[in-house]
């Protein structure tokens, strides 16, 4: 029997100071409490970040007040099958698009490449206010049609221009938005998504590495 190599994907955006953060939150900030360069026995770093940095989820708390924190995310919903759609240059994604996508019964996860992903590429610096993201009857759609989480490709799923209402649609119904990650590299197709968020106690996000497994 032939054996079938299988290649990992790397769809997370590294976290460094300097970083894109969203405006008003503060950036990312490394110290190092210990270092061997000054003498120490070894390398130890502090570091400060908002939860919803680079490559994150949103957990229901952070709309909903009594909402689930990132502790209690179902890893059933965070690791499975999951399709990759490449929506090219479009300026969101509302419910209208997502029905031209055929996007298959019983679809679980999806993740949504836009030209956001070329931010990434370019190694920008600059917050982008423009970025495609759900409008609140894409995220409707999402709910009504029983997908549980939803990945995109910019630090919120939600437009920057538009109130919380996609937001909230999404983190009330309990799907998991997947934010912050870099798909310039993705064809799309289907993969098998594997997300762990850090297991933070009761707060309302978790930074988190996401890989994307495909069979050659």
């Amino acid at each position: 029997m032939t054996k079938i190599k299988e290649r990992y994907i790397d769809i997370s955006l590294p976290v460094s100071p300097g970083m894109v953060h969203w405006p008003g939150v503060p950036g990312v900030e490394f110290e190092a409490t210990a270092s061997m360069a000054r003498g120490d026995a070894s390398n130890d770093t502090t570091i400060r970040m908002n939860v919803h940095t680079g490559t994150h989820v949103d957990a229901p708390f952070h709309f909903v007040r009594e909402g689930k924190g990132a502790d209690q995310l179902a890893v059933d919903d965070l690791i499975g099958t999951v399709r990759v759609f490449d929506l090219g240059d479009v300026d969101k994604i509302d419910a209208h698009l997502l029905d031209g996508l055929k996007i298959p019964p019983q679809t679980k996860r999806v993740l949504f490449k836009t030209r956001n992903s070329g931010a990434w590429q370019k190694l920008s610096h600059v917050f982008d206010r423009s970025f495609v993201a759900l409008t609140a009857d894409g995220a409707q759609w999402i709910v009504d049609h029983e997908i549980r989480l939803v990945g995109v490709d910019y630090l919120s799923v939600q437009r920057f221009s538009d109130g919380p209402q996609t937001h909230q649609i999404l983190l009330g119904a309990g799907v998991i938005a997947l934010e912050g990650l870099n798909l310039g590299h993705v064809l799309p197709g289907e993969y098998e998504l594997i997300c762990l968020p850090v297991k933070l106690a009761g707060v309302d996000g978790a930074p988190a590495r996401a890989i994307l497994k495909e069979k050659a």
